[in-house]
């Protein structure tokens, strides 16, 4: 019986009619805006109002300085493309096509060197899933690290992260912030704790 029970509620992943009632079954990684799910929304992190501010800016801190960069400016940077997947704690995994700026580009933008650590923190202020990151020299430095924009050719959608996210090869969705708010680069970033937010 208790077969019988757990197959009816996990059905849904090989009988595609019947994926609305597999209960158990891991999450569509294809169903969600842009085509690509998510498992925090913007407003389920309380960051609507914030992340849609008109005077949205990202602050970037480095040994250069401290500057504020519009989503304008990020957007008139060279920006370059990666397909990478999100890899969610929760079991699924998806591709997608993003663009935006190099992070090793912002790094040293603002003073510091292409392979410096960057401590990376969101609009999301608290939560089940935490609202920094850190990313060793090692990311800054790939190709293709971005400050991502776009996702499928479309300005990302506000669940996926807009006005910007991080995207990094090789990371765990809940390490690919959303929400980007400040990236503080160098010794600074050195020691911040390495928590993340949703995918």
């Amino acid at each position: 019986m208790a077969t019988l029970a757990l197959t009816a509620l996990t059905v849904g992943q090989t009988i595609t009619p019947l994926r609305t009632v597999a209960l158990l079954a891991p999450r569509d990684p294809f169903d969600g805006p842009q085509g690509l799910a998510v498992n925090k929304t913007a407003r389920g992190a309380g960051v609507e109002e914030l992340a849609t501010a008109e005077d949205w800016a990202l602050e970037l801190v480095g040994p250069g300085g401290t500057t504020h960069l519009t989503r304008a400016d990020l957007l008139a940077m060279s920006q370059h493309e990666a397909v990478l997947p999100i890899a969610c704690v929760e079991g699924w995994s998806a591709s997608a096509r993003w663009s935006g700026v190099r992070i090793r580009d912002l790094a040293t933008l603002c003073g510091g060197r292409a392979d410096d650590p960057v401590h990376v923190e969101s609009l999301q202020e608290a939560g089940t899933f935490y609202a920094t990151s850190d990313l060793p020299g090692s990311y800054v430095a790939h190709d293709d690290t971005l400050l991502a924009l776009t996702l499928a050719g479309e300005d990302l959608d506000l669940d996926h992260g807009f006005p910007a996210r991080i995207i990094a090869p090789n990371r765990p969705g809940v390490l690919q912030t959303k929400w980007v708010s400040r990236l503080v680069v160098g010794s600074a970033a050195v020691g911040s704790a390495a928590v993340g937010s949703a995918a």
